[in-house]
């Protein structure tokens, strides 16, 4: 009689394994790195309430995980092949009270989670309420492979692949890109939104935490598509006031003719102008300016995966590890 129920004991095992691998896969995978996911390590009020909406789904979820579990534990227990069997009817047509039961569920989890993601959606949409009124610091975020173009029109002022922004303040971003569709994103601020040529799209963040966050494109563009990347840096009210003033005095103008060369494919380090591309050009409003500026400088596209592509790639890797030498070589004849 024991050695029987044992049998069963391990048959009833054997049957929950695979469920009981994949909920241990599943727990894994969400617990390892936890320390490298940024996204529940917001610094701005838009990023906490996206990271709340995203704990409460994951939580509601796994719930609802352990119930599935639970019962399907239960029905293979007690529906199990056997002598005897008390409970079970084959002739069974079916039961209008728990066809109602799992019609009604589905239904019930459907408006738990879609209530709170619509309402935070439409909260996300103006600026965070805790600063709703201040005025927000408008930029304008540009997109082009492969780098960011940032315009503060206020300050008059452009950068390129980085931008500054004071803490405790709503920033409005608006979005357009010059060639693809990117996405910009910036994980401890918040959730990311597109950015296309000929339209303008608009993003609010804030950042509650004085430092540098890193910011990337999150849509795939390309073969540049990795170093798509930019840094937010967060500072005082005060720091950002003398940082525009300063860069309006110093940095130089940015002319069409400049502007027309970051149009081209490829990645750029850092820059910094006191004027901005907004004098001559709007992509929000004019598609196809970035395509004329190749025309105009005689760019002509290739196929990645062509021979001539590979082969001017290859130069441009030699060409960096030149003059990687080169800068190696000068600091060390400078330390002797």
């Amino acid at each position: 009689m024991l050695l029987n129920r044992e049998r069963k004991v391990d048959l009833v095992m054997q049957r929950l394994k695979p469920f009981l691998t994949f909920g241990l896969l599943i727990a894994v995978f969400m617990l390892s790195g936890c320390s490298d996911m940024v996204v529940l390590d917001p610094k701005g009020p838009v990023g906490e309430q996206q990271k709340d909406l995203i704990m409460y789904s994951i939580w509601f979820m796994l719930f609802i995980l352990l119930v599935v579990y639970a019962l399907t534990a239960f029905i293979v227990y007690k529906y199990r092949d056997r002598k005897n069997h008390k409970g079970y009817d084959p002739d069974n047509e079916g039961s209008h009270l728990l066809e109602t039961i799992w019609w009604i569920i589905p239904i019930i989890i459907t408006i738990a989670l879609a209530v709170p993601t619509v309402k935070t959606i439409y909260s996300l949409e103006g600026p965070p309420e805790e600063t709703k009124d201040q005025k927000p610091l408008v930029i304008h975020a540009t997109s082009v492979d492969w780098k960011w173009v940032f315009t503060y029109p206020e300050q008059d002022i452009e950068t390129v692949n980085y931008l500054h922004i004071p803490e405790d303040r709503p920033v409005l971003f608006k979005l357009t890109s010059a060639d693809s569709m990117a996405s910009f994103w910036v994980p401890q601020l918040g959730g990311q939104k597109y950015a296309m040529a000929g339209m303008e799209t608009k993003l609010y963040l804030q950042a509650d935490e004085q430092g540098t966050y890193e910011g990337r494109n999150s849509n795939f563009t390309g073969e540049g598509f990795t170093d798509h990347t930019f840094d937010v840096m967060a500072m005082s009210d005060e720091e950002f006031e003398k940082w525009a003033s300063e860069t309006k005095a110093d940095a130089p103008e940015l002319t069409k003719e400049q502007y027309d060369k970051l149009m081209l494919p490829g990645h750029v380090k850092e820059m910094t102008f006191s004027s901005t591309h907004l004098g001559f050009v709007n992509h929000a409003d004019e598609a196809d300016y970035a395509i004329k500026a190749r025309e105009r400088l005689g760019y002509e596209p290739l196929i990645p995966h062509s021979k001539a592509a590979k082969e001017k790639r290859e130069e441009e890797k030699e060409k960096k590890q030149q003059e990687q030498e080169e800068s190696e070589s000068h600091g060390d004849s400078h330390a002797h």
